[in-house]
């Protein structure tokens, strides 16, 4: 029997079914680009929707010891954290004529249109909870929100004292701010910005490195993504926020479906044998969790009148 080969299969035969390996490959891979989640937070390892994994909350201590006497002992304090992956979808419409492409050549043409649907829908539950399947509570902004680490921007200074009070904020709880993350609208504040010695805070990407800021990465979200009246800015120890991917994703493709979460100029929701099209649609999915409420601070907007 010979073996099943994408590149060899149009879309009219193969509606449904897993999405070739190497193209899923590269739609996951244009995702973890995309998403400022996936740049900046620590991947766990998933081979299930749900995993439990140790971590440690706080060390051991060391005490002074005198020639001959006992070393005292103490513990780490170790705890135990369940991550639970979430269905993730998207559903796009085309035009038919993506039915004669072959699964290979179509899923080539979608792959962009896959990832910054996935990308940005992560990046809203993740940040700040939006319509997040993960709880409440869990998302980063929510956990700033429950520990108060916030400073408003223009309260304290410039940009550069604020970027420092928020990182001092994380400090405080004995973490270590290792990256931001806000929109490229507000990154023309970041490279504006001086320190104390008349020195750019900002450095520009060059030969493929990351954009910095007082040294530490940047993870730019789509403006999509982002709820500007709540912050302009995060800063974290992206070691207590973790992701994972546990299975690869898989598609439908309809031609008689009407999606009620799209309409056309009448606001009419659009009827795909209508209008002579298909609609793809592919699932995939994602696991998140924070594992701390001290762990990340914001830069909230200027109060009113400032």
């Amino acid at each position: 029997m010979p073996t099943f080969n994408p590149a060899n299969v149009l879309m009219q035969d193969a509606v449904n079914g897993k999405v070739p390996s190497e193209q899923g490959t590269l739609v996951l891979k244009e995702f973890m680009t995309q998403s400022a989640v996936t740049k900046l937070a620590k991947y766990e390892e998933m081979t299930k929707p749900e995993k439990e994994f140790t971590y440690l909350a706080s060390g051991p201590g060391a005490y002074w010891v005198g020639e001959g006497e006992r070393i005292q002992t103490s513990k780490a304090q170790w705890l135990t954290a369940k991550m639970v992956s979430k269905k993730l979808g998207v559903i796009i419409p085309v035009s038919k004529e993506f039915l004669r492409y072959s699964v290979s050549n179509f899923f080539e043409q979608m792959r962009p249109a896959i990832a910054e649907a996935f990308a940005i829908k992560f990046d809203q539950a993740a940040l700040f909870g939006v319509n997040s399947p993960f709880g409440t509570g869990v998302s980063v902004f929510e956990k700033i929100q429950t520990s108060g680490n916030t400073v408003a921007l223009n309260s304290i200074g410039n940009l550069y004292d604020e970027l420092n009070g928020i990182m001092a904020l994380v400090e405080d709880a004995d973490k270590d701010v290792d990256g931001f993350t806000t929109t490229r609208r507000f990154r023309q504040k970041l490279r504006g910005t001086k320190d104390g010695n008349g020195l750019p805070i900002f450095n520009d990407a060059t030969a493929g490195a990351t954009q910095q800021a007082l040294g530490l990465p940047i993870g730019y979200v789509d403006s999509k993504s982002w709820d500007y009246e709540k912050a302009l800015l995060l800063a974290a120890d992206w070691d207590y926020t973790r992701y994972g991917i546990p299975q690869g994703m898989e598609y439908a493709i309809s031609e008689d479906a009407t999606l009620t979460t799209v309409v056309d100029e009448n606001n009419v929701p659009i009827n795909l044998f209508e209008r002579d099209m298909v609609a793809l649609r592919v699932t995939q999915q994602v696991g998140f969790m924070t594992l701390a409420d001290d762990a990340f601070a914001a830069i909230t907007p200027a109060a009113t009148g400032e």
